[in-house]
């Protein structure tokens, strides 16, 4: 009775009903209880790459150890064990005298023959680009010294040219040093793993993290598709001709294609580590699935870097040291998992 009358009250003086006065009530505090309200509820119907993490931090039996504890704040983070690859390459004499030395003689043709090509069709290449340019400035939205209106501190045709340029001399060098290259990356994974006193028995066949794992297709009929009539090279090709455009852009061009190729250079680093566990296509389908997202950033990191003119195929080796720390960190949980069961199995 006595709340009536206060709502009766206070609908006298105010003039205006109680259901006003209630919607007249500051707004922040009803949208922040609202929002609450949401927050509470995704909190409590954690799904995706957080039930991952979840395994770990939210779950009181799976306490982790002090010894887990850095790998797995590092694996919060998978950008990171690429800023860890380039270091540990540039500072490790194990690392980087090895790959000098069998990348050393095709380095040093490739940079001969790259100067020569250069100082032969640099200003062919400028003209070519000066004269496409001139006659699609609006397709292209660039001009001589200004791209969309904004000014430049260097010409658009000179940036498109050396970029190109760039590009050319990058493939030169991967010419000469196709075979080499190719082992000295494998030879950096081997030695990173042998860095952190780890033998052949420390990879375990392939354990289910997740309660519930997600469903996924292996044999799609577009990967039928793309391996019987396109293709590794053509899908390469596809993609390079469909990226051209934006290569006239400082920087777009070249993070386009790291998002693109995010998923495969991930996928194809840690190749090594799926071989070392025995895992089989469906295995490796569901682990990448669940990591998805870690797999998306880690690559598109790499590929970011390993997209870099010249410099880039020093990060394709660097990417594999990364890669072997990721590999190793990921392991460690496995491991971890696995004596969390065997305990609950013995309980």
């Amino acid at each position: 009775m006595w709340r009536r009358h206060r709502r009766d009250l206070s609908a006298r003086v105010t003039g205006r009903s109680q259901p006003q006065l209630l919607f007249s009530f500051p707004f922040t505090v009803h949208a922040g209880l609202f929002f609450l309200c949401i927050q509470f509820h995704s909190m409590s119907s954690i799904s995706g790459p957080e039930a991952q993490d979840a395994l770990f931090v939210t779950d009181p039996a799976n306490k982790i150890p002090p010894s887990l504890a850095r790998a797995t704040s590092r694996l919060q983070f998978p950008p990171s064990y690429v800023i860890v690859g380039v270091y540990r390459l540039f500072t490790d004499k194990n690392l980087y005298v090895p790959a000098w030395q069998k990348c050393q003689h095709g380095v040093q043709r490739g940079a001969v023959v790259g100067l020569i090509w250069s100082f032969l069709t640099f200003g062919i290449q400028k003209k070519f680009i000066e004269i496409f340019l001139a006659n699609s400035p609006r397709v292209t939205g660039l001009s001589n010294d200004t791209m969309f209106g904004y000014k430049v501190p260097f010409t658009v045709h000179t940036y498109a040219a050396v970029l190109l340029l760039g590009s050319q001399i990058t493939n030169i060098l991967r010419f000469f040093l196709s075979r080499n290259i190719r082992i000295a990356r494998e030879r950096a994974w081997d030695q990173t793993v042998a860095s952190r006193g780890k033998g052949p028995d420390f990879w375990l066949p392939y354990i289910e993290e997740w309660k519930v794992p997600p469903r996924v297709v292996v044999d799609t009929w577009s990967g039928r598709f793309e391996k019987q009539w396109l293709g590794g090279i053509m899908v390469f090709i596809v993609k390079r001709a469909l990226l051209i455009p934006f290569n006239f852009y400082p920087g777009v061009g070249i993070i386009l294609a790291a998002w693109f190729k995010a998923l495969g250079t991930a996928h194809s680093l840690h190749r090594q580590y799926f071989a070392a566990k025995k895992m089989n296509d469906k295995e490796i389908a569901v682990f990448v699935e669940e990591r998805k997202w870690d797999y998306r950033t880690f690559g598109f990191t790499a590929a970011l870097l390993e997209g870099l003119p010249i410099v880039g195929l020093i990060f394709t080796i660097s990417n594999r040291v990364g890669a072997a720390m990721w590999a190793h960190d990921l392991e460690k949980r496995q491991h971890f998992v696995a004596a969390s069961r065997s305990h609950e199995t013995a309980k």
